[in-house]
């Protein structure tokens, strides 16, 4: 288990924050930190993903072979993957579940679901493709796709390290101008997450997390890059708390490269989460001394991020569904988000429990055995031991010559 630090602890803040923003009009909504910022966990949760790519191929990674860090990657990409179709099935049967139980027909139509009741096979093979995702399901999908190239990231930064961060750029750029998506089928639209466009973002935490070229220049002026931040970080906010973003029609050609879209990362949202990042980077060893509790909370939510992720996805729908049918009041929304605050603390604990159990095998067979059952410590009663008798050799006698 890896001690408290500040890429898990951020991690685990981007999860919690994921999982209120996920439950649509719960009051404590409006306290998470996007309502006063042009970006939100998203941007934060992919970067992270890229630096803690970077971690991995700068430390345990370093030794491997091309071919043994593709199929380790890889391995971890279809892990996310199977990740993503198992809570979706389990969201679609918890909408099925509902509408039965409360008699309400129309919430098989939530969140893109009606495809999977009215078309299933063509939505189920739309499912497995990943060409079909549900509404507040769609960062895994986003998060597979960042994994499959992983490998092509990690060989780039290994053989051809000043090309990786110029052609992600390029991509990037291509997107944005070109307005290109994965499309979605069965049901006609686009990925709500266009990898072509995030990827960059990964990337960047990718590069950033080297200890040399970029990321060393980072390091040696993060003090100028912190005062930097703070007006671009000032002037988010001010722009957040107008609720103002700029009209399709009222911007210049290409207008996504204008607008504060999502979809396509737009760059003044990539701006303004890089420059949150540079403000709190280096900030956790300040909270951990004034707020050990929650970092250590949140700490060991980040060490099981696919595992926790996977816990809020489905309780956000849960409590969506609790909501329509109780109503949503400030009592009835503290107790959603402390239970899944305690839920999803408990999930992270039995993963690293189950961690442990797994890790203590191996370590029982590398140690010397020990006797089932040890000789007793000799009491004051017990006699002396016995010397051991003397070893004696037949020597036969020489035979005197006549």
């Amino acid at each position: 288990m890896r001690a408290p630090n500040e890429i898990d602890f951020w991690r685990g803040f981007a999860l919690l924050t994921i999982f209120v923003n996920h439950i649509p009009g719960i009051y404590f909504e409006r306290l998470t930190y996007r309502n006063v910022s042009l970006s939100d966990s998203a941007e934060l949760f992919v970067f992270l993903a890229g630096w803690a790519l970077r971690k991995l191929c700068d430390g345990p990674g370093a030794g491997f072979s091309a071919g043994a860090l593709i199929f380790r990657l890889q391995g971890r990409a279809f892990h996310v993957y199977l990740a993503q179709i198992f809570i979706t099935e389990v969201a679609i049967a918890l909408l099925a579940a509902a509408s039965v139980l409360f008699d309400a027909p129309f919430l098989l139509d939530w969140h893109n679901a009606s495809a999977v009741f009215n078309d299933p096979v063509r939505a189920h093979l739309g499912l497995v493709a990943l060409s079909h995702q549900l509404g507040y399901f769609n960062i895994l999908p986003l998060y597979v796709a960042l994994m499959f190239i992983a490998p092509l990231v990690a060989l780039a930064q290994r053989f051809a390290p000043h090309a990786l961060l110029p052609v992600s750029f390029g991509i990037y750029a291509f997107a944005l101008i070109s307005g290109v998506n994965f499309q979605t089928w069965p049901v006609e639209g686009s990925w709500f997450f266009n990898p072509l466009s995030w990827q960059f973002i990964y990337c960047l935490g990718f590069v950033l997390a080297g200890s040399d070229g970029l990321g060393a220049f980072v390091r040696r002026h993060h003090e100028l890059l912190r005062r930097a931040a703070i007006p671009i970080v000032l002037a988010g906010a001010a722009v957040a708390l107008m609720n103002f973003s700029p009209s399709p029609a009222a911007v210049p050609q290409p207008n996504l490269v204008f607008m504060f879209d999502k979809t396509f990362l737009s760059p003044a949202r990539l701006i303004h989460s890089l420059a949150l990042t540079a403000l709190f980077a280096g900030a956790f060893a300040t909270i951990r001394r004034f707020a050990p509790a929650p970092s250590q909370y949140l700490s060991m939510l980040g060490r099981n991020s696919l595992n926790v992720f996977c816990a809020a996805s489905l309780l956000s729908l849960t409590f969506q569904i609790f909501r329509f049918v109780y109503g949503g009041r400030i009592a009835t929304d503290a107790l959603i988000v402390l239970s899944g605050v305690i839920i999803m603390g408990l999930v992270a604990w039995i993963s690293e429990w189950r961690g442990r159990i797994s890790a203590d095998p191996a370590k029982k067979a590398d140690s010397p055995k020990k006797a089932l059952w040890p000789s007793p410590s000799p009491s004051r009663w017990a006699s002396p031991p016995r010397a051991a008798p003397a070893v004696r050799y037949y020597m036969p006698r020489r035979r005197r010559l006549p």
